[in-house]
């Protein structure tokens, strides 16, 4: 076990987990655009996507830190920097704050309040909300917790117009429905870690066969969702096409493993869920400037 002083700069990068949060800034800023029918400032695209992303970075430090148990007795998480006791909890918690408060202050001063209150809002429902309650006490933690998660496009529409919308309430719903089938999916991979740790995942509490029909119910929900940006008129043919094809993908998987119990396919389906939601908010944000129509096909 390393002592504090040697930690590294890479450690408190991988406290942030970027990965998640390079997901998150990416909805933010189609937010941002999808707000306008031209272009997004470079100030609001520049300092709202990395107010965003530092607010989401400090939520992620607060969740190793209160995570840091548990974290050791799964598999999955040992190896993090707290519990190899690369980093003490005092000195990640500073790291946090000092994210949080410089996320905060471009939010403040150089966006709008609104898209301030609603960031820190997103960040104390994951970090404290989900983190320190839900997550321990009840199987459904990750359906209530998930709005946290999805507010990126909201936060980003927020940030060009100063207002909640409701196509932006849309894209939060996208996001609300595809964490469950996301995350579930990775709770049936590591099911044996979860119970190690006395997480109430959902595979822990009532079973593979139960969380897998569920997987099925909620991606039959989110591929109706998502037709709404077409129907609404926020977005046109590219995304309807899209949408329907890569969620007929998402189906596909999803009655797979409804039928099949093998190892990998939990592992498989979660990975393709990111990989589903990284194309459809892609698909929204080239139509947005490639407005095609169904009409203009047809004449």
């Amino acid at each position: 076990m390393q002592s504090y002083s040697q930690a590294t700069w890479q450690d408190y990068y991988e406290l942030t987990k970027p990965k998640v949060v390079i997901l998150i800034v990416f909805c933010g800023i189609v937010g941002m655009f999808l707000a306008t029918e031209s272009l997004p400032s470079i100030n609001i695209i520049l300092f709202g996507a990395l107010g965003i992303g530092l607010s989401a970075s400090s939520a992620a430090v607060i969740n190793h830190v209160l995570d840091a148990q548990i974290d050791e007795r799964m598999s999955r998480t040992k190896n993090r920097p707290l519990p190899q006791g690369k980093i003490s909890q005092k000195k990640a918690l500073l790291f946090s704050l000092v994210l949080c408060v410089i996320s905060m202050f471009l939010l403040f001063f150089l966006i709008n309040t609104l898209t301030a209150i609603l960031t820190f809002l997103s960040l104390i429902g994951y970090a404290i909300i989900y983190t320190v309650y839900l997550k321990r006490a009840t199987p459904q933690n990750i359906v209530i917790g998930g709005a946290a998660g999805a507010a990126p496009p909201v936060l980003g529409w927020t940030a060009v117009t100063g207002e909640v919308h409701s196509d932006a309430l849309i894209l939060f719903l996208i996001i609300f429905l595809w964490t469950p089938p996301h995350f579930w999916a990775l709770a049936i991979a590591k099911k044996e870690d979860y119970e190690k740790a006395n997480i109430p995942m959902l595979p822990v509490t009532h079973g593979n066969a139960f969380t897998r029909l569920f997987i099925l119910n909620y991606t039959i929900l989110l591929v109706g969702i998502t037709i709404l940006p077409y129907q609404t008129g926020m977005s046109g043919i590219i995304y309807l096409f899209t949408a329907i094809a890569s969620g007929i993908a998402f189906l596909w998987y999803a009655i797979k493993l409804k039928k099949d119990d093998s190892v990998e396919l939990p592992m498989r389906v979660f990975r393709f869920s990111i990989h589903y939601l990284t194309i459809l908010f892609t698909a929204l944000l080239v139509d947005h400037y490639i407005p095609l129509r169904l009409n203009d096909l047809l004449v």
